[in-house]
């Protein structure tokens, strides 16, 4: 870890109760929901993180609780700095506070959460379906979400997909 980036972990600590980890040289900060809007201020203002390069999820359904990491990736242009800063979110609708305040371009990384992940934005200016279709019925990057393929028949299998095909009603 950059020494530089110990006194921006300790006041993350101190100020919001963040949990510190690192691997391979990154530094993780996770942080509570409903910290995350006064940790990006305070990481800009008074730290020089001065963009916001990423945001996105993972879903660990079903192995972890909870379900959903939102993953956000602060830069120090000046200083060279990385950070990561996670917000642990539970349940099949994870709601989390907009971004757009601080970070103005946290609109279509927001909404991209919205669409492929199903999160609630609380406060969104706009929040609208950004890759999908406004008709469309769930959210891709969920691990329950139906993949939709057919399964390939090699010789080995044949008989058992065939059965399982459905079949016009005569």
């Amino acid at each position: 870890m950059k020494p530089e980036l110990q006194p921006v972990l300790d006041a993350l600590q101190s100020a919001f109760g963040a949990h510190i980890s690192e691997f391979r040289e990154q530094v993780k900060a996770t942080i509570a929901a409903e910290h995350i809007v006064e940790a990006a201020r305070t990481l800009r203002n008074a730290h020089g993180f001065n963009m916001l390069a990423g945001l996105s999820a993972v879903d660990y359904w079903p192995e972890r609780k909870p379900r959903f990491h939102a993953v956000y990736e602060f830069k120090n242009i000046a200083q060279k700095l990385r950070l990561e800063v996670r917000v642990p979110l539970d349940g099949d609708e994870p709601k989390l506070p907009t971004l757009t305040e601080v970070f103005p371009n946290a609109n279509w990384h927001e909404r991209e959460l919205l669409d492929m992940f199903g999160f609630d934005i609380v406060g969104h200016p706009d929040p609208r379906r950004i890759l999908m279709p406004a008709d469309w019925v769930g959210h891709p990057l969920r691990k329950d979400y139906p993949l939709g393929y057919e399964e390939v028949q090699f010789s080995f299998n044949f008989k058992e997909i065939d059965q399982r095909k459905p079949r016009p009603q005569d």
